[in-house]
């Protein structure tokens, strides 16, 4: 088993990060993210609030003289004129509950994560986890972070790093029934995904895009965490 401790980085720690003389591994991981493609459905209580605040505001209103109200009706009726009809909140792989898809969850965030074999894997077994690579002779371990994003998805050009810094870490350490392989730590950056809608995902099993709540579901054991390192 693997004992886990988890740390927020605090930003003057984060700016000031330096690998410590110990031999510890260290693994820089990407939190790959698609931010919200569609704005979110008003919650029921708030659509309710903004429609009595209308209906109350309509009792001030000033009022128009006909003639411009029929002036301002008159405008936009000319042969230029289309129907507006909004494309549908639910896609096909939201139906089909495809996670390997982007195409789903519009109004949420999705998450990258794959299934295959990561350094630290309880028997070397694949497992689900983030995009990562252990830190090696690259110059910034920001750099280790985009090198494992890069070995992923070949081509960084639709994505978009998040600062400099980690801004988040955790730091596992073997137990007595272990495995033997030394304790390391486990440094997190922020991608974002840029004008697109689809990526070419290699060198892993399989993968999903998944929300924060569906997050939880492949790490139960680290929910704590998650829910302090994802703010969505």
């Amino acid at each position: 088993m693997w004992e886990r401790g988890f740390t927020l980085l605090p930003r003057s720690l984060a700016r000031g990060f330096c690998t410590s003389s110990n031999t510890d591994k260290i693994v820089a991981a990407v939190l790959f993210e698609r931010l919200p493609v569609v704005i979110p459905k008003i919650d029921p209580v708030i659509y309710a609030f903004q429609e009595f605040s209308f209906q109350w505001r309509q009792q001030y209103r000033r009022k128009y003289p006909d003639e411009v109200l029929t002036k301002s009706d008159s405008r936009g009726k000319g042969d230029y004129q289309i129907d507006y009809v909004p494309a549908p909140r639910v896609t096909e792989a939201d139906k089909t509950n495809d996670r390997r898809s982007l195409q789903r969850a519009l109004d949420r965030r999705l998450y990258l994560l794959l299934y295959g074999n990561t350094y630290g894997a309880p028997g070397g077994k694949p497992v689900w986890h983030f995009p990562e690579k252990v830190y090696e002779s690259e110059e910034t371990l920001r750099k280790c972070a985009e090198s494992a994003l890069k070995s992923i998805i070949g081509d960084l050009s639709q994505t978009y790093f998040v600062g400099n810094a980690p801004f988040a870490h955790m730091v596992i350490q073997p137990t007595e029934d272990a495995p033997v392989l030394p304790s390391f730590k486990r440094f997190f950056f922020k991608s974002q995904v840029i004008a697109t809608n689809k990526f070419k995902i290699g060198k892993s099993e399989d993968h999903v895009w998944v929300t924060k709540d569906e997050l939880m579901e492949y790490f139960p054991e680290q929910a704590a965490f998650l829910n302090q390192m994802i703010i969505s």
